[in-house]
């Protein structure tokens, strides 16, 4: 071992055996992701029933929808409140550390899916501001959960299987995209069971039953199951080492964390010496010496996600409008409005199961063998 890594707990945090503690991770940090990309996604599914239920105009040839403007708003104003939140919650993250900050994303989460779901009134303004009120602030929590679940699975991983458990926790995220289409299918056939109705073409203003106004609010409020069900095991996650010694400065508690969760014997001498090598070479994020280290990945990175996230969101938002125009869904008349949605999670599911899913797998088992620069080229590639 190197002289400057005699003594490191980074070094043996990067060397530890992969073992059970890694897996607990992975499924903690990753149901972050799982809730982040339901609550995220699941509200393209419902947008044509809300459009329905508060828009129809008596005696028109077609179905009721959205306004451009709020179904706009509706769909993108949690993206608004992400972009906050990842800002926000990612120097607290630095502030507090990861742990504190972890616990209060869910609750906020926890929070504003319920409120999404309870949206308040009847008359259209009401119920549609009441939501993007929720949505947005639900959006400012998934920004801070966003980051923080994959920096906490990057700081527990060893060096061998980092790739693999990174790409695990991103992974959940399409995991959360198919439940939001498997929830959406089981409540919208329930509903059709107990509450049929003909199609638009037929009886149009029948075919929206009254009921159908419980169908999307269950469909959010699902979304904060997840969160909270994950938060007990958040709280009992020890703070990050890497956290804990070189930002807190805690030496001892870094080593008696990570010699509990991870069985290995690791001394709090360990832990000062890396507080003491860091120390000497501290610098900045926006200092001149940053730049020089990490500025072209920093940059190279970011724009990727950039470029990545335009085609990647754009498409899970409006791929039910591109499913209409191909053919691939029925024409809207043609079905009631609890059908509609039945149809568009289908479709969404479908596109889930053949390719989300298994590019994210393919990910995560060919990640640590070919390596980071070359699995993305294929990702976009593919």
């Amino acid at each position: 071992m190197a002289n400057g890594e005699e003594g490191s707990i980074l070094k043996a945090l990067d060397v530890a055996k992969t073992q059970w503690y890694h897996f607990t991770a992975v499924v903690v940090a990753g149901m972050g992701f799982f809730t982040d990309s339901y609550d995220l996604f699941v509200i393209s599914l419902i947008t044509k029933l809300l459009g329905r239920i508060y828009y129809q105009v008596p005696g028109s040839s077609s179905p009721g929808s959205l306004p451009d403007g709020i179904s706009a708003a509706v769909s993108g104003v949690a993206f608004a409140g992400t972009f906050l939140g990842q800002i926000f919650f990612g120097c607290l993250g630095d502030k507090l550390g990861r742990k504190r900050v972890y616990g209060l994303t869910l609750l906020i989460m926890t929070i504003c899916s319920i409120g999404s779901g309870l949206s308040l009134g009847n008359d259209p303004k009401t119920v549609m501001v009441t939501l993007c009120f929720f949505r947005f602030w639900l959006g400012f929590g998934i920004g801070g959960d966003y980051p923080l679940s994959a920096t906490i699975m990057s700081e527990y991983a060893n060096k061998r299987t980092r790739g693999a458990f990174i790409a695990a926790v991103f992974g959940m995220q399409g995991v959360g995209i198919l439940a939001a289409g498997a929830v959406s299918l089981l409540v919208s056939y329930i509903f059709e069971i107990k509450f049929p109705s003909r199609a638009y073409i037929l009886d149009g203003a029948a075919s929206t039953v009254p009921q159908a106004d419980y169908v999307w609010r269950i469909i959010l409020m699902v979304g904060a199951l997840p969160a909270l069900l994950t938060y007990y095991w958040r709280m009992k996650m020890p703070e990050t080492a890497r956290y804990t010694a070189l930002v807190a400065k805690n030496a001892e508690q870094a080593a008696s964390d990570m010699t509990k969760v991870l069985n290995v014997d690791i001394e709090a001498s360990s832990a000062k010496h890396d507080q003491a090598r860091v120390s000497k070479d501290e610098f900045g994020l926006f200092s001149k010496k940053f730049l020089r280290r990490h500025g072209f990945n920093l940059f190279g990175t970011a724009a990727t996600w950039f470029l990545l996230d335009i085609a990647f969101y754009s498409q899970n938002l409006f791929q039910k409008d591109i499913f209409t125009t191909i053919g691939w869904l029925p024409s809207a008349k043609t079905m009631n409005a609890i059908q509609e949605l039945f149809m568009i999670a289908k479709a969404q599911t479908i596109i889930a199961c053949c390719s989300t899913v298994p590019g994210y797998i393919a990910t995560i088992v060919l990640i640590d063998r070919l390596g980071r620069h070359t699995v993305p080229p294929l990702d976009f590639t593919g």
